[in-house]
């Protein structure tokens, strides 16, 4: 949303203001849900991922302090003000957050290990042992894993639940039961049960969740950088005229109908005509295309697109917020506010375990204080914290997490590079997939893919000639020429007179004579014979979507060269293989109709778009995923940043830009669409080994609860055997990681 912007009455106001705080995806629902029934407020809509806020509110009802106020009471800070200081201390935040979580981490490690391994290995023969596990404990719990009590508290005053409420009340209470039965161990001893200690569960689970949870938070801010590196494709500063002198001013200065000097490299600060000048700009930002478009007089230029060789002078007509990367950069945060956060399956699970677990605690302290033997006050504790001990998530925290761990990396060694866990929770799910063509169906470079000459003989003069007509051309085919016949072994001659013809290409004179390159219009206007034989290859290469480029003499047509974008040899059979899984593919392309249709025939795409600008992409997504599709979208460029973060599952390849890998949660490097069958099979055995972990530590808690509860008492005499529950715990986390390695072995 617009800063400001008033609805006619004047008191409606619109606003975007950032957010600090925000730690998890329900941290935005917790502010959505506690700012939407303030009076005075019609709308609320947080964005998580931007960490931003867009707020209509009326403000003789409501005023913005007030607004401020009501977040703070919840432990979130409303930023208002210039929106650049806004993004400074946004990102000073969260880079803030992401190294204090890095020193809890290290923390936690550090203390933990020993707690372990005293547990583990030399339970009861260090002195003072329980004394020096709550020591090196209590650190790990209330300064490294406070997080997980905050976040539970805020999930307890909306009466819900997750992975977090699970892990501080389990915790929570192993940590409150063994610093009980440290200091005053005489209380059960008493009563004749053993007072048993807990704290190596309790700091083993912060700890690895801890670690699952920086790793995500690393993943995120990689997230944001894509909409920071497009900001970076705007200058800072801009020449313009002003009185009739070369002034430099910031780019937020530059007015509409201010005159612009655009030098050989300079990148285009707004959208705007070109006044005077001719060269060659960049424009794969907009269209995905590698070949640059010839810029003269009339001409339009967008913001973020680079300048070539040329110098231009170009009339702004376009500035700020309406430039056309402005307008991908606000579809881009859009696209990322509008993609719900996937509830992970762990956080489910918890959902439903936690009140379950609670009420079993409960149920069990009710029969035991009513129907158990005296004192029963203290079996009804003792069963009580028993089961909410026995509960602790050991085999929970670690079933998503090793498969996880185990399944990116089972990704990075065959060159998919996995960016967090959504990726690969939400990649077996696909059933369309959405595929650019520049780069990620064809190569994306224009190589010369045919050649045919008039005569034999004469070929490798022809080739040496124009090698050195091409060598001083500054055309962006020119080089895709030069590269070929430098392969070719050509060698460079002396030419002489050489000349560039706008729009037709250019010639040059050797031996006296002159030769010609360029298009059937240089041709033509010298009134140059083309055969009928290199005529027909030329339509036929042309019928295949190539560009043809003609080398001639004076008197007539020589050669006949064909430059495209060369398909991936890969491509066919991966698009092949993708349509046996049941998937619906597209292909969208900035290229022309005629282009788009050659290469959707040759690889076996049935549906494709051609022309397609950007902001269509993001779209034509939404459009499938408004059908019921979950949408895969596989490019490589700028132009495909908007539709990989809108995409459910954005997969870049590792040959494109920085923009498009941090707008997507899956990286190529290969850059091979057969890649993407890997993916959605890696993605498939991950999620059947999470739900597989999660079984098993389901029939840990099946076991381990009712025996914590006391069911055994009646029958053998005592409560929770300490080995039953031990060998429980033990077998279920083992069997928990040993099923998570087996996915190293299920996928080639």
């Amino acid at each position: 949303m617009d800063a400001n912007v008033k609805d006619a009455d004047k008191t409606i106001i619109r606003e975007s203001y950032g957010v600090l705080g925000m730690t998890c995806a329900s941290c935005a629902a917790s502010l959505e849900s506690y700012l939407k029934p303030n009076e005075g407020i019609r709308e609320v809509s947080v964005n998580y991922p931007n960490k931003s806020v867009a707020i209509v509110y009326n403000q003789d009802a409501i005023t913005l302090d007030h607004i401020k106020n009501k977040a703070q009471e919840i432990g979130y800070e409303i930023l208002a003000g210039d929106k650049n200081e806004q993004q400074e201390a946004i990102d000073q935040a969260e880079d803030n957050r992401l190294k204090k979580l890095r020193s809890k981490l290290i923390i936690a490690a550090a203390l933990s290990t020993p707690v372990f391994i005293m547990a583990m290995f030399f339970m009861g023969q260090i002195p003072y042992e329980n004394w020096i596990m709550m020591v090196l404990s209590a650190p790990v719990l209330f300064w490294s894993g406070s997080e997980f009590f905050v976040n539970a508290w805020k999930k307890l005053k909306h009466f819900s639940s997750n992975m977090d409420t699970l892990v501080a009340l389990s915790t929570g209470v192993a940590f409150a039961f063994s610093f009980f039965n440290t200091i005053y161990p005489q209380f059960f001893l008493d009563h004749s049960i053993t007072p048993h200690v807990y704290y190596e569960s309790a700091v083993i689970i912060v700890t690895l969740i801890l670690l699952g949870r920086y790793l995500e938070e690393r993943a995120k801010g990689k997230t944001s950088s894509a909409i920071k590196k497009l900001m970076g494709l705007q200058p800072k500063k801009v020449v313009v005229f002003r009185n009739g002198e070369e002034v430099s001013i910031p780019l937020s200065d530059v007015l509409k109908g201010d005159l612009i000097l655009l030098r050989p490299g300079d990148k285009v600060p707004v959208d705007g005509k070109v006044k005077s000048g001719e060269s060659y700009i960049d424009e794969s930002m907009i269209t995905g295309e590698p070949i640059p478009v010839n810029k003269v007089k009339g001409e339009e230029v967008f913001a973020g697109t680079v300048n070539q060789k040329g110098s231009l002078k170009i009339l702004a007509s376009k500035v700020g917020g309406e430039t056309l990367l402005a307008q991908i950069i606000q579809l881009v945060k859009s696209a990322q506010a509008s993609k719900p956060p996937i509830q992970k399956l762990v956080d489910k699970v918890a959902g439903v375990f936690v009140p379950v677990v609670v009420g079993l605690a409960l149920l069990t302290f009710l029969l035991w204080f009513f129907l158990g033997p005296e004192p029963s006050i203290t079996y009804a504790f003792l069963t009580l914290i028993t089961v909410l001990i026995i509960a602790c998530p050991c085999a929970l925290g670690l079933a998503t997490p090793t498969a996880l761990m185990v399944g990116i990396g089972k990704g990075a060694e065959q060159g998919i590079l996995i960016k967090d866990a959504q990726a690969l929770e939400v990649a077996y799910k696909t059933n369309a997939l959405v595929l650019d063509k520049t780069g990620t169906i064809t190569e994306g470079k224009p190589e010369v893919t045919d050649s045919y000459w008039k005569s034999d003989t004469s070929k490798e003069l022809f080739q040496d000639i124009l090698l050195s007509v091409e060598s001083n051309s500054e055309h962006p085919l020119a080089h895709a020429i030069v590269q070929y016949l430098k392969e070719a072994k050509s060698k460079p001659v002396e030419i002489s007179n050489f000349e560039s013809i706008t729009g037709q290409g250019a010639k040059a004179k050797y031996e006296g004579e002159w030769f010609f390159i360029g298009n059937e219009e240089l041709v033509r206007d010298n009134e140059i014979e083309f055969n009928s034989k290199l005529r027909s290859q030329s339509d036929t290469l042309k019928q295949e979507a190539k560009t043809v480029v003609l080398f001639a003499d004076h008197k007539e047509v020589l050669g006949v060269i064909a430059i495209a974008d060369k398909v991936k040899d890969s491509s066919k059979q991966a698009i092949s293989s993708l349509k046996k899984m049941g998937m619906e593919i597209h292909m969208l392309t900035g290229d022309n109709q005629q282009t788009a249709k050659a290469i959707a025939e040759q690889v076996g795409i049935d549906n494709y778009k051609a022309q397609v600008k950007p902001a269509d992409k993001g779209e034509f997504i939404t459009a499938l995923q408004n059908r019921g599709k979950v949408v895969a979208m596989a490019g490589d460029g700028i132009n495909d940043s908007h539709a990989l973060a809108q995409a459910d599952i954005g997969i870049a390849m590792g040959s494109g830009t920085d923009i498009a890998m941090e707008s997507a949660g899956i990286t190529l490097m290969h850059s091979d669409l057969q890649q993407i069958t890997r993916a959605i099979t890696l993605s498939k055995a991950t999620i059947r080994t999470i739900r597989q972990n999660l079984f098993w530590a389901f029939i840990y808690n099946v076991i381990a609860i009712p025996v914590a509860a006391g069911a055994l008492f009646p029958l053998f005499g005592f409560l929770l055997n300490p080995m039953i529950a031990g060998a429980a715990m033990a077998m279920s986390s083992v069997s928990v990681v040993t099923n998570s390695l087996r996915l190293k072995n299920q996928i080639n």
